[in-house]
């Protein structure tokens, strides 16, 4: 079960891990069309949050993740925290409290892990804990030890049932790192650009974390200048995002097409993406690269796995 799905790369992550989707819950148009485009299956339900109510069969769910909205925590905002009210966390409480998952995980950005925030996470830490769960720990990851090439820094809680918590492990980053290049030759030279293959052997390191943006701020671009000034060294204007690679005779520094955001996100190359270029711009920007969301979920399913076998031999016993 899962909410504030967006474009699906937390989703995604868990269906790697092994996970099957009984229902994604996402307020944004463009993501939800996204999600229904490439898994119909997954149930999802269009709509705000916090005027959803799951339905009974829904109790006892395996999982519950969300990836709920960062700008109360983002070192980019007003970081209001509980004061803004987009914070969600109340409502991962609510759900928990409702449908008894076996176990929850949610993703934030690192702003969340900033020393003023210290009380926030023990008030939520306290309420997991009154709900019966065991407190798994807050992780900071960084995408790129994930084989993502970017370097995105993201939050991650879990929690689980008392009967988890001995089987439950934090995932081992993988030391190779994938860079820009490496990733993005084969459709960089997808328009016939005869200078890819010396393009992507200068753009030899992972990019910086893409900006997804909001419908209020925020344009298809890489980010904020700091960003684009990176990009460049990389060989790429981040100024902007090109509808298609470039072409035979471009002389230049080219810019990244969404299908090429989409792999720097970790999205695999199959995955599409609704709405014109700014909209589903918009929803790689803000997603949470699936690898990193496979390696945690698989962690949790082998907890779940290992703590069923333990079960059976018990009633065995």
């Amino acid at each position: 079960m899962e909410v504030c799905a967006g474009a699906g790369g937390q989703a995604l992550g868990l269906e790697q891990a092994g996970f099957d989707h009984l229902a994604c819950v996402e307020i944004d148009a463009a993501a939800c069309e996204t999600l229904r485009m490439n898994r119909p299956e997954w149930g999802v339900v269009e709509t705000d949050l916090r005027e959803w109510a799951p339905s009974p069969e829904l109790r006892g769910v395996s999982l519950l993740a969300g990836g709920v909205p960062c700008p109360p925590f983002s070192m980019a905002g007003k970081q209001l925290g509980a004061d803004d009210e987009r914070d969600l966390f109340p409502e991962m409480v609510r759900l928990t409290r409702e449908l008894q998952p076996r176990a929850v995980m949610i993703e934030n950005v690192r702003g969340l892990l900033a020393k003023k925030f210290d009380q926030y996470r023990a008030d939520v830490i306290a309420e997991f804990e009154e709900l019966g769960y065991v407190y798994g720990g807050w992780e900071l990851f960084n995408a790129a030890d994930f084989g993502v090439p970017q370097a995105r820094l993201r939050a991650i809680f879990v929690a689980v049932q008392p009967d988890l918590a001995e089987h439950f492990e934090w995932p081992e980053p993988n030391a190779r790192r994938v860079t820009v290049g490496q990733a993005l030759r084969s459709l960089m030279s997808k328009g016939g650009w005869e200078q890819a293959a010396d393009w992507a052997a200068n753009a030899n390191d992972v990019g910086p974390a893409l900006v997804g943006g909001s419908k209020k701020h925020g344009g298809p671009d890489l980010g904020p200048t700091r960003a684009r000034e990176y990009w460049r060294k990389l060989g790429v204007n981040g100024g902007s995002i090109a509808e298609y690679p470039p072409e035979p005779g471009f002389v230049g520094m080219p810019r990244l097409t969404v299908e090429m955001a989409a792999v720097i996100q970790g999205f695999p190359k199959n995955w599409k993406f609704s709405g014109r270029k700014t909209a589903a711009y918009r929803q790689v920007g803000n997603a949470f690269p699936p690898p990193v969301a496979a390696a945690v979920g698989h962690s949790i399913h082998q907890a779940l796995v290992l703590a069923d076998e333990q079960g059976s031999q018990s009633v065995v016993a």
